[in-house]
């Protein structure tokens, strides 16, 4: 789907079984990237979007996003729109969806510790060592190599969706229009594909997103303005970085 995935297994296990499970991770979003990437002429999207495949003779996985994303536009009142650009494109919702399978898929096969990134969206689980939670940095609007937030916890779903590195990607499907108030927003909850789709939506709603976002149960949520103004929702499982700076170990 054009971008990167990766993951850090952190469970106390066999060398081989560490690997079957890192194998099996990149098979089955190798498998997502055949059926859904809009960058493949011969995926089920790709051919859907022409005509020439129709939605009850695609896979089950295909039925399933499509009947989730149809969810999702009633949801968020029509803001997430898989043909906002003209063209059916569920990679809103499909990357989150994809790490969020591959997690319980992990965790099924016995991994209860682990951190995966779909191209900028997380889903961990457990920690890296015992009683430690993972660290979730959160990149900077304008500075590639920084972070200006940083999230912890033991079962998170952080998506993000912006302008910063895609430029004004986001449409905005009463309009038409490229949606350009929000430079930044992440949700966080208990459900990837849901929290990408919800971040999604809230870019393309522009400012009206954050009282949207102020108003959805169960996920929490920051934002960055492209005027450098910043929001966060007060559940949200931030840590200060001075104190995670503090918390390090010092170096040798």
């Amino acid at each position: 789907m054009g971008t990167m995935i990766a993951i850090d297994i952190a469970d106390p296990l066999p060398e081989a079984t560490l690997a079957a499970l890192a194998d099996d991770y990149f098979a089955w979003m190798r498998e997502v990237d055949e059926r859904f990437s809009t960058y493949r002429a011969d995926s089920e999207i790709s051919r859907m979007d022409r005509g020439e495949l129709r939605l009850a003779d695609g896979s089950r996985y295909l039925q399933e996003v499509h009947a989730t994303c149809a969810q999702l536009w009633h949801d968020t009142d029509n803001f997430f729109d898989v043909y906002a650009t003209g063209h059916l494109d569920p990679s809103g919702y499909v990357k989150g969806w994809a790490a969020e399978v591959a997690s319980a898929r992990l965790l099924a096969a016995g991994s209860s510790n682990h951190f995966i990134n779909a191209g900028g969206d997380v889903r961990v689980r457990g920690g890296p060592q015992p009683g430690e939670p993972w660290h979730v940095p959160l990149r900077h609007p304008w500075e590639a190599d920084g972070a200006f937030l940083v999230l912890a916890g033991t079962d998170l779903a952080v998506a993000t969706s912006g302008t910063y590195e895609r430029g004004f990607h986001v449409v905005n499907p009463r309009t038409g229009e490229p949606a350009r108030a929000l430079r930044s927003v992440t949700v966080v909850g208990p459900d990837l594909g849901l929290a990408d789709a919800y971040a999604t939506a809230a870019v393309a709603m522009g400012m009206a997103g954050l009282r949207w976002l102020a108003d959805l149960p169960g996920y929490e949520a920051a934002v960055v303005t492209e005027n450098g103004e910043g929001f966060c929702s007060a559940g949200l499982p931030s840590v200060p970085i001075a104190e995670l700076a503090q918390a390090q170990p010092a170096s040798p």
